[in-house]
């Protein structure tokens, strides 16, 4: 049956069928029917975001669903319950029960009807009868979500509700099963995935139209945010914008609330603009790194084209079958040859290896899983093990590649002063190192390269769509028109009249 129903912001943006939830479902019962202690007439119960204030005040941020019961459900609105029934699938979803005076201040209180045709699911009860609905279903088990974000190392908060201890509750079989299943995309959902990287690529090169020399960081971020909103009916950013500017682009997570994005950005500076927005809770996560003048010193060529190689050769070599460990280590190899053949390093490569020398330059890991999160789950689904050696540990993932996985490609050389004197100072890595040269890049920053990709059957899709190489930056800057934002000084006359 084709979807009624479609959360949009506009005809000009992207639909997204209610049927696409309606999927996940069915794979989670699917998955969950196989599980040999899952027994006959088993409920999944899943527990949305709650609605809240800022600490003791009575501001409510905008709310964002919790990330599971999205995938779910793909509801917007805070305090909802869902109930799947694992062997027929039939779907129970609990609004919250709100008083009529609610309807003065949050208009129009939906209906039972309404919200069942809303997200084509088979019953909508309000929240006050989950109780009720339980001890009519006499389910022979509750599954809950209760487990381990490998990233966050937060745990997920299970669904209760009060009488919930009548029943046979299970937290342990829920939360591996739906976390595979969020690993693997479906066609719908990559249809989405691709329509935010589209969003996102337009947004980047939006601000490569307007960058001028002489601007704040925070207002390319504003250009960024203003444009996936504006044209592509994102309210949400996937994650904290990173507009690192000349020093501070080596500064991996760049633009938090105790930097954020408030450099003055100088003529000559390279520029490192990690920004994606959010659609209909899916993400997208694109970093692109330039000259605010749009053109490329020689010793800015020679980092970018070595970052751009080792993106392009993990690109050229993802398929499935190939473990993403691997891949970091071949995104190393390559910026290690080329550091070593434009002279800041010397020694053999297969050495520099051994001792991970290539983390000095990138401490972080190649890519992550992308879906409904930026950072999406089952990294370490099933008790992988993450590595301890530097750079690998901060790898998101450790697994080998399937067809239907979305993850993104970050390679990245920066020129981190804590980094670079520690390794300095250790006699295993500091023979490698030509101090003379390095010392001309000190303070330069770094650069991040980084695209999203889907694993197809015989290699990758890449979906993003930006001016990647040195030609194709310096070209766009050569041809866009002359940017028409007034500069910070232009701007505070203009608040002065």
């Amino acid at each position: 049956m084709e979807s009624k129903s479609f959360f949009n912001r506009g005809k000009h943006t992207f639909s997204i069928p209610a049927k696409l939830y309606k999927i996940n479902r069915e794979r989670l019962c699917e998955r969950l029917k196989n599980v040999k202690d899952v027994t006959k007439n088993a409920y999944v119960l899943l527990k949305g975001g709650e609605s809240t204030t800022r600490f003791c005040s009575d501001h409510e941020p905008i709310f964002r669903q919790e990330s599971y019961f999205h995938w779910a459900f793909g509801a917007e609105e805070p305090d909802f319950y869902g109930a799947i029934h694992v062997d027929s699938g039939k779907t129970t979803l609990f609004p919250p029960k709100l008083a009529p005076e609610y309807a003065i201040w949050m208009g129009k209180l939906k209906t039972e009807a309404e919200y069942k045709d809303q997200f084509e699911v088979e019953e909508v009860l309000f929240g006050d009868q989950i109780a009720k609905f339980f001890q009519t279903a006499k389910p022979s088990m509750i599954l809950t979500l209760y487990g381990l974000n490998t990233d966050s190392n937060k745990y997920s908060e299970p669904a209760t509700f009060e009488g919930i201890d009548q029943f046979h509750v299970n937290q342990t079989i829920l939360h591996p099963e739906i976390t595979e299943c969020r690993v693997f995309k479906t066609d719908l959902e990559l249809d989405v995935l691709r329509y935010t990287n589209k969003v996102s690529s337009q947004g980047h090169k939006e601000v490569m139209r307007q960058i001028l020399p002489g601007m704040y960081e925070y207002q390319l971020e504003s250009i960024f945010r203003h444009f996936c909103y504006y044209y592509g009916g994102s309210r949400f950013q996937s994650y904290t914008c990173i507009c690192g500017s000349g020093e501070n682009a080596a500064i991996l997570h760049y633009g938090h609330a105790g930097m954020p994005n408030s450099k003055l950005i100088k003529d000559g500076d390279i520029c490192l603009f990690d920004m994606g927005a959010e659609y209909g809770g899916f993400a997208s996560d694109i970093t692109c790194s330039y000259p605010v003048n749009g053109k490329f010193t020689e010793k800015q060529k020679i980092i970018y084209n070595a970052v751009l190689k080792a993106n392009r050769e993990v690109l050229k070599a993802v398929k499935p079958g190939v473990n993403w460990v691997d891949m970091h280590k071949l995104a190393d190899r390559v910026q290690l040859e080329e550091l070593k053949a434009a002279g800041l390093l010397k020694g053999d490569v297969d050495q520099m290896m051994v001792v991970r020398l290539g983390a000095v330059f990138m401490p972080h890991g190649l890519g992550h899983f992308l879906g409904i999160d930026t950072h999406d789950v089952g990294g370490y689904n099933y008790g992988g093990v993450r590595s301890s050696e530097a750079g690998l540990r901060s790898l998101r993932t450790n697994r080998t590649l399937m067809a239907g996985m979305v993850l993104t490609i970050e390679p990245g050389i920066y020129f981190n002063e804590k980094l670079l004197d520690e390794a300095l100072a250790d006699p295993e890595r500091s023979h490698f190192f030509v101090p003379e040269v390095i010392d001309q890049y000190r303070g330069s920053g770094g650069v991040r390269i980084e695209d999203d990709i889907i694993v197809t059957a015989t290699g990758a899709e890449l979906m993003t769509d930006v001016p990647r190489t040195v030609e194709e930056i310096e070209s766009f800057f050569t041809q866009r028109p002359q940017p028409q934002m007034p500069l910070p000084d232009k701007i505070s006359e203009m608040f002065a009249k």
